[in-house]
């Protein structure tokens, strides 16, 4: 079988950064998909569930109210191998188009300290697994080493 785009990533050598993965075209538009590293493969401790469902609620929570951005988000989840989360976006986009958006997104979560949306019995299949301390600072983490001095090195897969 042919490898799907993620697999052909040389891993060893990704850094966190903000990455475009692949782009679809669907009917007349493109969608975008975002690799946003948070942890580097292999080397640093990939991040627990608990935090990174809290990112989770509160990414996809921000996105879908933002205003330039609400009806243009298709999806927001995390990776399997726990170290960063795929952004799903109608439109054409490079990486360096959203960096603003996610300057704004994290900062979002970095501040959250109320109850995380959607964390009710009612309205997740896990509600209990959270972890607002934690997700709030791998948000920091990622603004402070990353997202607010981000160059092409970070914004393009590595060879």
């Amino acid at each position: 079988m042919k490898k799907i785009t993620s697999f052909t990533i040389d891993h060893i050598k990704l850094q966190p950064g903000v990455y475009v993965s692949r782009k679809d075209p669907v009917g007349d538009q493109i969608i975008t998909t975002f690799d946003l590293r948070m942890t580097s493969p292999n080397e640093e401790p990939v991040m627990n569930t608990a935090e990174m469902h809290t990112i989770e609620h509160l990414a996809a929570t921000f996105l879908r109210n933002h205003a330039v951005y609400g009806d243009k988000t298709i999806y927001f989840g995390p990776m399997g191998c726990r170290t960063g989360f795929y952004l799903l976006l109608a439109g054409d986009y490079a990486s360096k188009d959203i960096v603003p958006l996610m300057i704004e997104m994290f900062e979002f979560i970095r501040d959250f300290k109320d109850e995380v949306p959607g964390a009710s019995p009612k309205d997740c299949g896990n509600y209990l697994d959270m972890n607002l301390g934690m997700a709030n600072y791998l948000a920091k983490k990622y603004l402070d080493q990353v997202l607010y001095h981000i160059d092409d090195s970070r914004l393009v897969y590595p060879d």
